[in-house]
């Protein structure tokens, strides 16, 4: 059975309604109710760990009995597990909701094969309406749910001939104002920020996401990697959140420990060896690259040993988009050696 435009326009809506709810170790998720005449009887989200799942949340807006006959739109396949909460697949079967229309499979091996649940109850079932808008929503957790540890998108600076700072190490300001409130616009979308110690040591950043010098209200949470001390009077102490340290170099145990905490987005800013790190780990989901036309010459290069011994051995990258920032560019690139690319449909 093909999708209603009643369903289209109401997975629109639960789109909408999925945003209300916060990003973190859960994926964003909205729910619409239909009547059998295509009339919104409730609607739901999730707001988070531990609270109902979107479809129990609308379902729950309705007096027991009236959801029989009705569909379910959801941006996400109901569950099919109980965790902190009840499968939403038996929810709605019980509620006796005759028809469940979703955008995006749960890639979990726990909680997916809700839809096979539906249908083996007599449900009708139809997947895939809108699923490049939910995916654009809650791509980087569905990886981070394959992969076990969080989304790292690497970020550098450069310019035109690849050095991310003078000889001298002055590197402020490599690209202009419209680069950099990029960047802030991105910061605000991670949920931790990363940098080594020798960068914070150099240039005392604040970590933080800002606009026009305010503080934006979606701020990542400060990581440090490395040995050296932090000074107590650094910036990055005035943080909204309190500064994560890792006196380590196995960067896979601290994506864990970032995995762990719910934090999904991780923003790399570096320095070169944090940024070459990631790289040669494997590590870097994608990359953003603000090139400037300016030219520096010189040893500081925006990367450094990646691995890379000879011309066979270099990490092919697909470029998405090439982004005009003022008189800089961003090119934003994935890894061609892992299907990172295919799962974000590049």
């Amino acid at each position: 059975m093909a999708v209603t435009e009643a369903e289209s326009r109401a997975m629109t809506r639960a789109l909408e309604l999925a945003l209300r709810g916060p990003r973190g170790q859960n994926p964003q998720v909205g729910a619409v109710v239909l009547s059998s005449e295509g009339e919104v009887l409730a609607e739901g989200w999730h707001r988070g760990a531990g609270t109902a799942h979107a479809e129990v949340d609308a379902l729950s807006k309705l007096p027991a009995g009236s959801a029989r006959g009705a569909t379910a739109v959801v941006t996400l396949e109901p569950c099919n597990h109980t965790g902190r909460t009840g499968p939403c697949a038996l929810a709605l079967i019980e509620a006796g909701v005759s028809r469940v229309v979703y955008a995006l499979e749960d890639p979990g091996a726990v909680s997916g094969g809700g839809a096979e649940r539906l249908r083996a109850a007599g449900v009708s079932v139809e997947a895939g309406e809108q699923a490049d808008a939910a995916r654009a929503l809650i791509g980087d957790w569905l990886i981070a749910q394959r992969l076990g540890r969080p989304h790292v998108t690497v970020k550098w600076a450069q310019s035109l001939d690849g050095r991310a700072a003078a000889d001298d190490g002055t590197s402020q300001w490599i690209t202009g104002p419209d680069a950099r409130a990029d960047v802030h616009r991105r910061r605000a979308q991670a949920d931790a920020i990363v940098v080594g110690t020798g960068t914070l040591l150099a240039d005392d950043p604040a970590l933080t996401a800002r606009a026009d010098g305010a503080l934006l209200p979606d701020q990542p949470v400060p990581v440090v990697i490395g040995s050296r001390p932090v000074p107590a009077d650094a910036a990055v102490h005035r943080h909204p959140h309190d500064l994560l340290r890792f006196e380590t170099r196995d960067l896979h145990a601290v994506l864990a420990d970032l995995h762990a905490r719910g934090l999904q987005r991780v923003f790399v800013e570096g320095g070169p060896t944090l940024a070459s790190g990631f790289v040669a780990a494997g590590l870097a989901d994608e990359i953003l690259a603000y090139v400037a036309p300016v030219l520096l010459g010189g040893g500081r290069l925006a990367l450094t040993d990646i691995g890379v011994d000879s011309i066979t051995q270099a990490r092919r990258l697909r470029v998405s988009e090439w982004v005009p920032l003022g008189a800089d560019l961003l090119v934003i690139a994935h890894p061609l050696d892992t299907d990172i690319a295919q799962e974000e449909g590049i």
